[in-house]
């Protein structure tokens, strides 16, 4: 009599030669994408893309080595998008407000990777080194063009590192109410940006006859 026994079942994404790291980063933003950060389980990530745990381990000791690489890259691609951004418009008004747009941009293109990196998912407290030198690298981004702007006497002169955590939380919040799905209306995040934005360069435009020094940051 003939078997009916079905074959094994492959892995969803069997994985077979290439770049290991690069294909379990992916699987782990594809399931923070559905499941959220508290999804991602580093064994099953293996069992889904078909490594062994041996080959797994080579490239992440636990789920927060995992965690820790996504959020390198996030913040790292957050920093070229903005450097980028502020050299293409021409270091100046119009580029602040481009620094901006690219930033909530890159939260709405890459929802994983921002969610890792500002949701407080690493459990670890050593802070892994590489991470802390591209998350410092992405603020020191906004931090420059601030210290640029204020030399030339285009806004306040009040301490660059304040100020660039006021605009920093400022772009963070629209960049969650997006990616969280709560600005539902057509065009509403490019409006919401627009509005914002010269709101926000109106509060600290330079006014006439005030020092616009930079403050040396405390």
């Amino acid at each position: 009599m003939a078997s009916h026994k079905r074959p094994a079942r492959k892995p969803r994404q069997a994985y077979h030669h290439g770049n290991l790291r690069r294909a379990l980063l992916d699987e782990a933003l594809a399931i923070i994408r559905v499941e959220g950060v508290s999804g991602v389980k580093l064994r099953e990530i293996g069992a889904r893309i078909g490594v062994s745990r041996t080959a797994l381990y080579r490239h992440f000791a636990d789920k927060d080595a995992l965690l820790a690489a996504v959020s390198t890259e996030g913040f790292r691609t957050l920093r070229q998008e903005l450097t980028s951004a502020w050299r293409a418009e021409g270091r100046a008004d119009d580029a602040f407000r481009a620094m901006g747009v690219a930033y909530v941009r890159f939260a709405v293109a890459n929802p994983s990777h921002y969610r890792v990196m500002f949701g407080g998912a690493l459990a670890s407290e050593t802070p892994d080194p590489e991470l802390a030198a591209e998350g410092e690298g992405a603020f020191r981004a906004l931090v420059d063009a601030l210290v640029e702007l204020q030399r030339d006497g285009m806004i306040r002169g009040d301490d660059p590192m304040l100020m660039a955590t006021y605009v920093w939380s400022l772009v963070h919040g629209m960049a969650m109410l997006a990616i969280d799905g709560r600005l539902h209306q057509q065009g509403a995040v490019e409006g919401l940006l627009q509005y914002a934005f010269d709101r926000l360069r109106t509060g600290i435009a330079a006014s006439p006859g005030v020092d616009s020094t930079p403050a040396r940051s405390t």
